[in-house]
């Protein structure tokens, strides 16, 4: 059997071709989960913008959710690590697909393997204006407040705060390219075997002695994908890069 992992996928994001597409490659790789896979772990960003209100939530999404939830109903273990753009998750996830959810980072063994893996917004210690700002958008008063608002307008104001974030990753990501291979070197001489990472939208695999880090990339233009079966790690993708 095989992990899989993917991130950076931003559902709602683009147009509606781009949309179709990102379905279509979604559905494609869970397919061939569903051949080899006993666990796929969503490492981040699958949706540009997820909030949930006590009974009220995206129905945007549905096809890719009810993709995700026949994963499950096969038997295959599905963990969801959030990222930036949906760290707001409430209990939907956990309670009504049977996701296990984990916030910043998980850490696990697979076929005898160390894994570390985190989506990675705000490993930079360069990235100081997203520190702030991550502490603004995970303040609990702060999502109590937000939660106030009508829902249609909250979803309306969130989709244009998650599109500025967005380009504003794309222009900082790549020079913090360096400052995310030494957290994943730190990590691997800290006894991990592999360590994990999005959020770059930058396919990364690099060999240290001490062991692997690669980072997903993402499913907009790279739809690029880690595999781990019979302790080798891929990254692999489903169009050429």
């Amino acid at each position: 059997m095989a992990l899989y992992i993917f991130s950076d996928v931003h559902l709602g994001s683009g147009p509606p071709e781009k949309e179709i597409e990102k379905q279509n490659k979604i559905a494609e790789l869970f397919a061939m989960i569903k051949e080899d896979g006993d666990r796929l772990i969503i490492l981040g960003d699958l949706f540009d913008f997820w909030f949930e209100y006590k009974h009220v939530m995206p129905k945007d999404q549905f096809p890719v959710l009810y993709m995700i939830y026949e994963l499950i109903l096969k038997g295959i273990k599905v963990d969801y690590i959030s990222g930036n753009h949906d760290f707001w998750m409430h209990d939907f996830f956990s309670s009504q697909i049977k996701i296990d959810v984990h916030q910043d980072y998980l850490d696990l063994k697979y076929e005898n393997q160390k894994l570390h893996l985190i989506h990675g917004d705000g490993l930079s210690p360069s990235d100081k204006g997203y520190h702030f700002l991550k502490k603004v958008f995970r303040n609990k008063l702060c999502i109590w407040l937000y939660r106030q608002l009508p829902p249609d307008f909250a979803f309306s104001l969130a989709k244009r705060i998650s599109g500025s974030s967005r380009e504003y990753n794309a222009r900082q990501d790549h020079p913090f390219k360096l400052d995310y291979e030494n957290y994943a070197e730190k990590k691997l001489q800290d006894g991990y075997d592999i360590v994990t990472i999005g959020h770059l939208h930058l396919p990364v695999f690099k060999e240290f002695k001490s062991g692997t880090y690669v980072n997903s990339g993402d499913f907009i233009n790279h739809f690029s994908y880690v595999k781990i079966k019979n302790n080798k790690i891929e990254l692999k993708y489903l169009v050429e890069s």
